[in-house]
């Protein structure tokens, strides 16, 4: 049988391959004995990153022992993403952490006119790598049953074509200082370079958001419209 609930806030989270007979990866296993002190039958969730998970106890030597039905974390009422321009001095993966933490379904990595930073694709995959290991870790210390998608990094221009989980059409907006606050309807914000936007990309924008505060660094601000979306969602 299988229910809609979201996972115990009570017991560690971790993710597994198969809920009918998971195994825990010998980091996960090494993260609940020796990080969080956890013994042998002590209680813990898993999940498989797609919003399935159930009850369980930690059994010997990787072992997990299922201790109820599978149930199913609610989808969201509707996705929300974040796309920020890479920066020097700014690590990604740590944008990507607090954007899971908010509950943020999408994350992308886009390219400006302006920006400075500019991968070849091997340095643009291992960007991406980081950022999943990070969000991966993440929505386990938030226990979040269902992983956000990270995408790889794309051109400005190519944002509007989107889709979210491969459904609905993106409705995204610019982060420019003195706009409003997004309207209820953008379900993405992305944030620019260091350099901000070319004239050329204000003026092709599908919509301009405003932020709080003055002029914000760029992971802030990243973390500032992730914030925004997220506390305009109702589940």
């Amino acid at each position: 049988m299988s229910t809609v609930s979201e996972p115990s806030r009570r017991w560690p989270l971790v993710f597994v391959d198969d809920l009918v007979a998971p195994v825990l990866a010998a980091p996960d296993e090494r993260h609940l004995r020796k990080s969080l002190r956890m013994q042998t039958g002590d209680p813990v969730t898993v999940a498989d990153g797609r919003g399935a998970h159930r009850r369980a106890r930690l059994g010997p030597e990787g072992e997990v022992i299922v201790a109820g039905e599978v149930e199913h974390e609610a989808e969201p009422s509707r996705r929300l993403g974040v796309a920020f321009a890479p920066v020097k001095a700014q690590k990604p993966e740590w944008v990507a952490a607090k954007l899971t933490e908010l509950g943020l379904d999408d994350i992308r990595l886009v390219i400006a006119e302006r920006s400075v930073v500019r991968w070849d694709a091997a340095r643009a995959g291992k960007a991406v790598e980081r950022m999943t290991i990070a969000v991966r870790e993440a929505a386990m210390q938030c226990r979040r049953a269902r992983l956000p998608e990270v995408h790889g990094v794309v051109a400005l221009a190519a944002l509007p074509t989107l889709h979210a989980g491969g459904s609905a059409p993106v409705h995204l907006a610019l982060a420019e200082p003195d706009e409003a606050p997004p309207a209820p309807e953008i379900d993405t914000i992305v944030v620019g370079p260091e350099g901000g936007w070319s004239p050329e990309e204000v003026s092709a924008a599908p919509a301009l958001v405003g932020l709080p505060g003055r002029i914000l660094r760029a992971e802030t601000a990243a973390i500032v419209a992730g914030t925004l979306l997220a506390a305009g969602r109702r589940h």
